[in-house]
């Protein structure tokens, strides 16, 4: 069959590429051509728009950046009406992909249209499930919540498993205990993560104060290690940095290793998580005050923040967003984290509690085998 798969971002790109090795291996006959990354063109995708050319966030960069973004719609319906693909295939990126799903349900009415990994709308944004079920054949979701959050408004959607969980077992199984990955790291100094973010506004608002907080506490007892976003570049990081601290480019290795973490709330918290590291999750808002008096309950529908507490609906870390993401507090709980024990101990069993949820089964797989057989 034919494939046409839209990855708007870097674990898009990952995701996708991961998809497109199962299908290959069910379907020997799968060409694929889309929008993403370099992982994607490595497996042999042909790649029409880059993902970096893509992903632009916020209004201002929009605005600055809507030639290019005009540029690529273009690109993306000219090269479906031209592939007449089998199958059309998104992963995440919602804003993007949901006007592509509409136009390839109008021009292209006998290709299907496959939701892989939709957006977070169970969070925030929840009146686009709507627009999802219309112009989407098949929803496949890799949180185990999901097909209940669907069936509430009368839709399906199946649970493939997790591909973090996936990275995750990976990594346990065949990395985890081989000594070259662990080469940037010191031999003997206990050590503390900071995984300050993906995107250079987020590091830009966090950074500086995990790092205040983080020096307050552990003085010279811990080494503490940053571990560097994919695609931003070393000197964006070093001037936040002492000459005493480390930036890592092997996050996993370095979480294996670290006594706790503090962690910019996203798919790095559920990460962290899965590999057994205690942690707080922070995130800086701006305007926090407001958003939490008036905006949060508009906008979002879950009590929780951060994946490792909205899977399974209980809290195992604190949250420090918003205005609890301070210096004094983060300062609190990393003290916590390192020396009272038992409350490590309560969030590694809850850590357990988490893997028992998510299941065993390869999302990729799972996922390719379903739109393998459903066609």
């Amino acid at each position: 069959m034919k494939y046409f798969l839209i990855a708007g971002e870097a674990s898009g790109d990952l995701h996708a590429s991961n998809l497109m090795k199962a299908l290959r291996s069910k379907d020997t006959e799968a060409t694929f051509v889309g929008l993403g990354g370099d992982k994607m063109r490595d497996e042999g995708c042909d790649i029409r728009v880059n993902f970096r050319d893509m992903a632009y966030m916020g209004f201002v960069a929009v605005l600055q950046n809507l030639d290019k973004i005009k540029r690529n719609f273009r690109i993306a319906k000219q090269s479906l009406l031209e592939q007449k693909p089998d199958v059309l295939i998104l992963i995440d990126y919602p804003s993007f992909n949901l006007k592509i799903a509409k136009f390839c349900k109008k021009h292209l009415p006998e290709t299907r249209i496959i939701y892989y990994i939709p957006p977070k709308i169970w969070a925030w944004k929840k009146w686009r499930v709507h627009s999802i079920a219309k112009y989407c054949d098949e929803i496949l979701g890799i949180f185990p919540f999901e097909p209940a959050f669907y069936a509430q408004f009368g839709y399906k959607c199946h649970y493939v498993g997790n591909p973090t969980a996936d990275s995750i077992r990976t990594f346990n199984t065949t990395l985890r205990h081989t000594t070259q990955h662990y080469t940037t790291l010191p031999n003997t100094t206990p050590s503390i993560a900071i995984l300050p973010g993906s995107r250079p506004s987020e590091i830009t608002h966090c950074l500086p104060t995990m790092l205040e907080a983080t020096r307050e506490v552990v003085k010279d007892k811990y080494q503490i290690i940053v571990a560097a976003a994919p695609g931003i570049d070393d000197s964006f990081y070093l001037p936040y940095l002492n000459k005493n601290e480390m930036l890592t480019r092997n996050p996993y290795a370095t979480l294996a290793q670290a006594k706790a973490a503090i962690v910019n709330s996203g798919t790095a918290t559920l990460e962290t998580a899965l590999i057994g590291c205690p942690q707080t999750a922070v995130y800086h808002v701006t305007g926090s005050k407001y958003l939490e008096k008036f905006l949060r309950p508009i906008m979002f529908s879950i009590p929780h923040f951060t994946l490792v507490n909205i899977i399974p609906k209980q809290e195992i870390i604190q949250e420090l967003v918003a205005s609890r993401f301070t210096k004094e507090n983060i300062a609190h709980e990393l003290e916590r984290l390192l020396n009272d024990e038992h409350y490590r101990q309560t969030m590694l069993g809850n850590y357990k509690h988490l893997w028992s949820i998510l299941g065993n089964q390869s999302a990729a797989e799972t996922a390719a085998e379903y739109i393998i057989s459903t066609r």
